[in-house]
């Protein structure tokens, strides 16, 4: 019976395998998220100030 022999591998690159583990994309929050929660706060103070005080009397 013939023995069969198989070619060599390529070595594997070693820098590969840590890369994938690292999480990929921007650097910080984006402007889209920034502009969202500088939305939201304005939203909260409106909410907490007292417009009552200038309100025009009603009769």
């Amino acid at each position: 019976m013939p023995k069969f022999s198989l070619p060599a591998s390529k070595p594997r690159n070693p820098l590969v395998a840590p890369a994938q583990f690292r999480q990929a994309g921007k650097h910080g929050s984006d402007r889209d998220a920034t502009r969202h929660d500088a939305n939201q706060a304005l939203k909260r103070e409106f909410a907490n100030l007292d417009l009552s005080r200038n309100k025009p009397p009603s009769f």
